[in-house]
């Protein structure tokens, strides 16, 4: 059980008024090293997420590398680190609360959903990216699970999260194989030297389960799905793809270069005709879209907690 110490702050924290945070009664989730609880500021009333991680018998350099660069960022489409404390036992981490739900939920849940509601949500994701990329952050870990609504309001903004495997560029080159299969690009797994262009690669592949809601590259065998990502190999297969404008194509075809190169980057994303809303369509393609996210995610019911809470309001 996680027992959080104000008074074992840890010194670089950098908002003292944060050690009058009162434990909430609703316990939120517990994994293998952490807990995370609902907390209250008690001079504005004002709720955070508190994730308490187990301190290991080794450095948590993951951890440690994901505390160094929330520190560093501030932008209002990513889930923030309002404070961290340390103890002998525990380390805690006070996170921005987030309370709308996850991608595909709101998805299921509209009854309506056209390319526009997708263009919207690629382009919040891809101006936070940017300004990660500006600052020298690589996210790494794109993926669907890892964008979430900040409000249950309609007009809700997405947030990304989830900085465990985010890295800061030394030389904007990077070498260490990670993210999460079906979504890291070929020059990761060919194991080259990569460079934030992964990331582009990864909004390219949410890009294409937004619009069919199954994803581009599926095999039973993970060495059949590597081989599948690094030839780039994927189809726009009808009829899913029927009414799918060709400018979603496009942006998705130079979004998903095989060559990092090519890719676009998240500046010229930006630009692009499909993303800036003049291209998109608003035909209705909600129940194609439900059907197969229903189908292809429900296995794993992309539940997930991490840095940032989902919080349901009744």
């Amino acid at each position: 059980m996680c027992h959080f110490c104000p008074n074992t702050a840890h010194p670089a924290s950098s908002n003292p008024h944060y050690l009058s945070l009162s434990l909430s009664p609703l316990f939120l989730f517990r994994g293998a090293f952490s807990e995370v609880f609902m907390v209250k500021e008690r001079k504005t009333g004002k709720l955070f997420a508190m994730k308490c991680v187990k301190k290991k018998n080794k450095r948590d350099i993951n951890l440690e590398n994901e505390i160094a660069v929330l520190r560093r960022i501030k932008h209002e489409n990513v889930v923030g680190l309002e404070d961290f404390y340390e103890s002998r036992s525990h380390y805690y981490l006070v996170m921005q609360l987030v309370s709308g739900g996850e991608l595909f939920d709101r998805i299921l849940d509209r009854g309506m959903y056209s390319e526009m509601d997708a263009s919207l949500v690629i382009r919040q994701v891809l101006e936070a990216v940017s300004y990660l990329h500006i600052n020298g952050i690589v996210h790494r870990d794109l993926k669907p699970e890892n964008l979430l609504y900040y409000s249950q309001d309609e007009n809700s903004k997405i947030m990304i999260s989830d900085f465990g495997l985010s890295k800061m560029e030394d030389n904007g080159i990077m070498s260490t194989a990670c993210g999460t299969p079906g979504y890291v690009a070929p020059e990761v797994l060919a194991q080259k030297p990569y460079s934030k262009a992964v990331d582009c690669w990864s909004i390219g592949v949410i890009t294409y389960i937004l619009l069919c809601g199954y994803p581009p590259f599926y095999e039973e065998t993970e060495t059949r799905l590597f081989s599948k990502i690094m030839k780039a190999q994927y189809e726009f297969d009808s009829p899913f793809w029927d009414d799918i404008s060709e400018s979603a194509k496009d942006f998705i075809r130079n979004m998903m270069q095989k060559n990092p190169k090519l890719r676009l980057t998240t500046d010229q994303a930006l630009r692009h005709p499909w993303i800036i809303g003049k291209t998109a369509r608003s035909q209705d393609i909600y129940h194609s879209v439900s059907v197969q996210i229903q189908k292809n995610f429900a296995k794993s019911k992309w539940k997930k907690f991490s840095d940032a809470v989902v919080i349901h309001y009744q």
